[in-house]
């Protein structure tokens, strides 16, 4: 009889990975849950407001189109203009509105000078928001 230890059999290593299922189903379950709720926190006070004539409901942003071609003619809203004609339409459209956006399309080839000189019109007329519009470039295409 001899007094030893048992020999045991080798366990298998210990298991070094972390399982993410249940991390992820846990943040799905949590997505799920904030996208059924965000709607209903932004209306949750019932109000019954007063009625007034002063009050207008916010209409989509407004904008004209200015565009000036290779020859330098201007066209507003697709009609050509004269810059008197372009400096009155624009006045009459800033009294309307004073937020009204100029989209402002100028053809690459037209000088500095002339996209600055349409560019004054409109602040003069009382339109200070102008934007530029280009187009994307094409993407490049790399040979190997």
């Amino acid at each position: 009889m001899s007094f030893g230890r048992f020999e045991r059999p080798k366990s298998a290593p210990p298991f070094s990975d972390i399982n993410v299922t249940p991390l992820v189903d846990v943040m799905l379950v949590l997505v799920v849950i904030f996208i059924i709720t965000a709607p209903l926190m932004a209306s949750s006070i019932r109000l019954d407001l007063p009625k007034t004539d002063a009050a207008k409901p916010m209409d989509e942003p407004k904008f004209v189109t200015l565009a000036v071609d290779k020859s330098g003619q201007t066209f507003l809203q697709d009609q050509s203009v004269t810059l008197e004609q372009l400096a009155q339409r624009l006045a009459q459209t800033a009294a309307l509105n004073p937020d009204t956006e100029v989209q402002l399309r100028a053809d690459e080839s037209v000088p500095y000078g002339r996209v600055v000189e349409v560019m004054g019109v409109a602040q003069k007329a009382g339109l200070n928001r102008i934007g530029f519009v280009a187009e994307a470039k094409a993407p490049e295409v790399k040979a190997n």
